[in-house]
């Protein structure tokens, strides 16, 4: 049974299986506060990088916690970052995936450091994880599509690939 209280609001009656609608920016937010984890995206050196995070979303910013190292280190720099956030309604076949781009920041001041612990943000992994950081977006961008069945997708170069591994 699916959880969308309203599924016929997500796809036009005249949608085609392989059309994909672009998502306005309140839906976006709506679809990043049902999920906690998400991929961060950050300029490491001389090459990108990619973080899964637990987030919450505090008053049109995401929050996450975690450690010293090469995350927080990229994270707060100067450099924006993006975090990709994504789901599925197994009944449907309707999948959203929503992009945050800007730039991350520590959260420092006594009182919102208090108030970002109210967040209950509690990451997966163990360990000390005592810094919060606030991505302050620039963009938010989403869009939901219909999951089409695999076999959608085949061509004769799926069974020459396949043999060549055998």
């Amino acid at each position: 049974m699916s959880t969308d209280p309203n599924p016929g609001a997500h796809q036009n009656k005249d949608q085609r299986p392989h059309d994909v609608e672009n998502l306005d920016p309140h839906e976006c937010w709506r679809l990043l506060r049902s999920v906690t984890v998400g991929r961060l995206a950050v300029w490491v050196d001389d090459h990108p990088d990619i973080f899964p995070i637990n987030y919450k979303v505090d008053h049109g910013s995401l929050v996450f916690r975690t450690a010293e190292g090469t995350k927080l280190q990229a994270a707060t720099g100067d450099t924006p970052v993006a975090v990709e956030a994504d789901g599925i309604d197994a009944d449907s076949g309707i999948a959203w995936s929503v992009v945050v781009k800007g730039q991350a920041a520590p959260v420092q001041d006594p009182q919102e450091v208090l108030d970002t612990v109210g967040l209950l943000l509690f990451p997966w992994q163990a360990g000390k994880k005592e810094h919060f950081v606030r991505i302050t977006p620039e963009t938010v961008t989403g869009r939901r599509f219909k999951v089409v069945p695999p076999l959608t997708w085949w061509t004769p170069l799926d069974d020459a690939t396949r043999s060549g591994l055998e």
